[in-house]
């Protein structure tokens, strides 16, 4: 016979709820407008590593209960944090977790979850306000009271007017020593965050002799976006809008070319700007880029076709020269960037192997002259032939810049790696063959002909090797040529062409994110140097010929920028009428063209701080364990309920979801609502229970 029993609340209040329970209680970060950068990445950094403590998936702390805990924070630092910080201090954790490997994935759910608020915490915002948090530069709170520059010595010198994307060096620093430290420096930056992540309580930085966060200093936070590799954040709408602003000009950093002009984020007006100004405009820089490839390859033309063994012609005087000022930008680049900016573009690598090409042509065109050696000369003119292979490309690299073909460019990239590993199984099995078929068949067959037999075998003349297998040997000449032909036709090129496939499918579907990465890191280039007088080659020899040899004279002083100022403008002046023409023309076709950003102007961080959010219950959830009803509903309602999950306008990640994360997304809904209907049962009293 079945026993009724009805049970009753427990009198202890502090029961434990099992399977699920409550975590206790999770404080904001309490982020105050004067907390300098090293303050503001602990506080983050102890709320991310309390609420983010299993792994997760960037989806999960998107569109599920993983990530209640996310929108929370984000709320609290739109409505009642001003500090300008804030963006900079969550990409550098978002590097510094996707940095650790701690085996159980949740370095990287706490990476995914600082990107996540990052960019919720910009869409919140209004475009100008954005643009004030990205271009934010971290200040040396060492030098504040100091007087200098943005960019350094007054004296604008090349070796001293240091890009933002470099660290922060002293006045003196040799290239030599910026070519070091711009190749340390991610290692810098991913030590100086973990010094801030490794203490538990926000006193023990203050305890740090050195500031842990100096290699962060004068970058912003697209900056160490790109550093960070946190694609997903410079793929976001609100922050390419930004990027696309800097490319267009109609953000700018410099809007005065005088001694004591200062490095500063500014939207772009063309009535009070200097015309010369608009030279640092990514925009304007690449299309002069190609301008100038397109004469280097008429040059380069003109040379071979001309092709004067006997004496070096006023053409070939004009490609040294090209070729010179091409390597001294190529130097100023890399030096500027760094290395982990440098080579994240792939057409750098197409520069530096033109500009070995063109040392090997000169060395050899040189000295085939002084000797009289025109076997010698020759020589070079077939070296120079060799350019065509990379200059043709590197002229319609403006083509990369086009979403479709810059989506390409990422999978043939990868492709090429997983080619260059297989190759290595090839190799081995080739040089096997090569060693036996040449061994076997030595009385017939020398090695260097029987090597070109088993290369013509290899890329597809089966048929040349079933002619002369008889040849090499009549006992173990057939078997072993059948073994090769079906190896090498059949399963070696199968697997290669399958291998490709697959990796070419696993990378389009993240091309449009590495897209936009390279396109990012190169309007960063491009914009955001220390540099305040910028040359375009050929142009860039003159100061290098005029000024530099002074420097090593006379002690360093405003006469020195005053005279590039001066060689600046007189040298660019048909380049910049060019720029204020087209400028002029697209005003009168588009009269918006420089008023596209809109929202308040006044600065973000001077915005009243928001009243505390009158909810009931202002403590934030677990991301994983769900807040327990206000009021207890009944089982059918909690079941039968429907519970849309739509995502917020911030949430915005590109592409459209899937059919699995589609599936994903509601079988999580479902879980969620089963986990709160046995916490409802748990804490509800006069439940009855029927024991058969």
């Amino acid at each position: 016979m079945p026993i009724r029993v009805k049970s009753r609340p427990s009198g202890t209040p502090d029961r434990a709820l099992s399977p699920v329970s409550t975590r206790p209680e999770i404080p904001l970060p309490d982020i105050a407008n004067e907390d300098v950068f090293r303050d503001v990445i602990k506080k983050l950094s102890l709320y991310i590593a309390e609420v983010v403590y299993m792994p997760s998936t960037f989806e999960q702390l998107r569109t599920t209960s993983a990530g209640d805990d996310l929108r929370i924070l984000v709320e609290h630092l739109s409505s009642r944090v001003t500090n300008p910080a804030v963006v900079n201090a969550l990409l550098a954790l978002r590097w510094h977790y996707g940095a650790v490997n701690d085996g159980r994935g949740i370095g990287e759910a706490r990476a995914n979850a600082c990107e996540i608020v990052a960019w919720r915490f910009l869409a919140r915002l209004s475009e100008r306000e954005a643009v004030d948090f990205c271009l934010y530069e971290i200040p040396d709170t060492c030098d504040q009271d100091d007087s200098s520059h943005a960019d350094g010595p007054a004296d604008g010198g090349e070796s001293n007017e240091r890009t933002a994307l470099l660290s922060h060096a002293s006045s003196s620093s040799s290239p030599d020593r910026n070519l070091y430290i711009g190749s340390l420096r991610r290692n810098q930056l991913l030590s100086s965050v973990s010094k801030l992540t490794m203490s538990r309580h926000a006193s023990d930085v203050e305890e740090l002799e050195d500031d842990p966060t100096a290699p962060f200093i004068h970058l912003n936070a697209l900056e160490i976006a790109a550093i960070a590799d946190a694609k997903r954040f410079l793929s976001q709408h609100v922050v390419q809008r930004i990027i696309t602003g800097i490319w267009n000009g109609e953000i700018i950093f410099w809007d005065r070319l005088t001694v004591h002009s200062e490095k500063k984020p500014r939207f772009y007006n063309p009535n009070t700007a200097d015309p010369f100004s608009r030279l640092r405009v990514p925009k304007y820089l690449k299309a002069y880029e190609v301008a100038f490839f397109i004469v280097f390859l008429m040059l380069y033309y003109s040379v071979l076709i001309e092709q004067n063994r006997y004496t070096i012609t006023p053409l070939e005087v004009l490609l040294y020269i090209w070729f010179a000022a091409f390597f001294y930008d190529e130097v100023s680049e890399y030096i500027d960037a760094g290395s982990i900016f440098y080579a994240a573009d792939i057409w750098n690598l197409f520069d530096m192997i033109m500009i070995a090409i063109g040392v090997v042509f000169a060395v050899l065109r040189f000295v085939g002259l002084y000797k009289g050696d025109y076997t010698l000369v020759d020589i070079a003119f077939d070296v120079l032939s060799l350019e065509a292979l990379f200059m043709v490309p590197r002229v319609c690299s403006i083509l990369s810049l086009s979403p479709y073909w810059g989506t390409l460019i990422p999978c043939l990239k990868e492709m090429g790696k997983d080619f260059l590993k297989f190759m290595v199984l090839v190799v081995i099995v080739y040089v096997g063959f090569l060693t036996t078929f040449s061994l076997v068949g030595r009385e017939m067959y020398t090695f260097p002909h029987m090597a070109m037999i088993v290369t013509k075998i290899f890329f597809g003349s089966s048929y040349v090797g079933f002619d002369i297998m008889e040849d090499i040997d009549p006992i173990f000449g057939p078997p072993l040529m059948l073994i090769f032909v079906t190896l090498s036709s059949i399963l070696l090129m199968g697997s290669l062409t399958g291998m490709l496939s697959n990796s070419f499918s696993r990378v389009i579907t993240h091309a449009r994110e590495e897209y936009l990465y390279v396109y990012s890191v190169y309007v960063l280039e491009a914009s955001t140097s220390n540099r305040l007088t910028h040359f375009y080659p050929p142009f860039n020899l003159l100061p290098l010929g005029i000024f530099r040899p002074l420097r090593l004279i006379f002690p360093a002083n405003d006469k020195f920028r005053q005279g590039r100022i001066v060689l600046l403008r007189a040298t660019h002046a048909p380049i910049v009428g060019v720029i204020q023409v087209y400028e002029w023309f697209t005003k009168k076709v588009n009269p918006d063209g420089f008023d596209s950003f809109r929202g308040p102007r006044q600065s973000p961080f001077k915005r009243n701080a928001a009243p505390p959010a009158s909810r009931p219950d202002s403590r934030p959830r677990s991301g994983y364990r769900p807040r327990l009803p206000a009021s207890r509903p009944a089982s059918s309602e909690l079941i039968n309920r429907p519970k849309p999950r739509e995502l917020p306008p911030d949430d915005y990640v590109g592409d459209a979801p899937s059919d699995v994360e589609v599936r994903i997304s509601e079988l999580s809904a479902k879980i969620d609502r089963l986990t709160a209907l046995v916490v409802a049962l748990q804490s509800g009293a006069g439940t009855e229970t029927i024991r058969t």
